[in-house]
């Protein structure tokens, strides 16, 4: 990647310049591009892993959270735009699910070429999506959603309650984001679309996770993985297989 300018929102842990694809991973509300480092080393050596990285946390924390999903979209697909001299795949996970499909809403409106796949994880699909109903200004309340959700993330902030100021801000205002979004229908994505469960998520419907049916002119592949609503953190080497076997 050597004379590339540096981009601000996305990261590429391990640089494959002779990759024969890309794979564009989309975080969860409050969750950031270091959650998916982990996954370059489980990748196929041909794909190159690019995270994308919202502002207000990790190395962007000095910097305001985005205020809807449209700015998410538009500041990370105005990157990835760059990037697509070889043939992709997104991943979204919970509202990174969201982004993701409306990236590619947003970079086939211009005329850029579509992803191979766009895999969605514990998320239902945008036609069915409902607030997500936390106090989100009650950090009590806001504990409780993801301590409910079972990410180990949540019991870190258990554990250490000096990392709640660097966590919790960007947790609340992307649920703000999540809650703001509103489907506005349009054209189906013209790309498979892989949408992924945790057995045990009860979070997220089995008939709204199917809808994704109705956001995609092929036919929707459905899998459901050991877990919760963060069955990829306990069946990464699983979702892993699954990625790699159609990446």
């Amino acid at each position: 990647m050597s004379g590339r300018a540096p981009m601000e929102w996305l990261r590429i842990f391990e640089p494959r310049p002779r990759a024969g694809s890309r794979l564009f991973c989309f975080p969860h509300a409050g969750g950031g591009a270091a959650s998916y480092r982990p996954w370059t080393a489980m990748l196929r050596p041909d794909v190159e892993l690019v995270a994308v990285q919202y502002p207000g946390r990790q190395d962007r924390f000095g910097e305001p959270c985005a205020e809807s999903l449209e700015e998410l979209v538009a500041g990370a697909t105005a990157e990835i735009a760059g990037l697509l001299d070889r043939p992709y795949a997104f991943f979204g996970h919970s509202m990174g699910a969201t982004v993701a499909f409306e990236a590619v809403r947003a970079l086939t409106a211009r005329g850029l070429p579509e992803p191979r796949r766009l895999f969605v994880s514990a998320r239902s699909a945008p036609s069915e999506s409902e607030p997500v109903r936390v106090d989100t200004a009650d950090d009590a309340d806001l504990l409780a959603h993801v301590r409910g959700l079972g990410s180990a993330g949540g019991a870190h902030l258990d554990a250490e309650p000096r990392l709640r100021p660097l966590v919790l801000p960007s947790l609340r205002a992307d649920l703000a984001v999540v809650n703001s979004y509103r489907y506005r229908g349009g054209e189906p994505v013209r790309c498979p679309v892989t949408a992924i469960a945790g057995s045990t998520d009860h979070s997220v419907g089995r008939r709204e996770i199917a809808a994704w049916q109705r956001h995609t002119t092929l036919p929707v592949e459905l899998l459901e993985l050991p877990g919760g609503h963060f069955y990829l953190e306990e069946s990464a080497q699983r979702l892993l297989s699954v990625l790699n076997d159609r990446v």
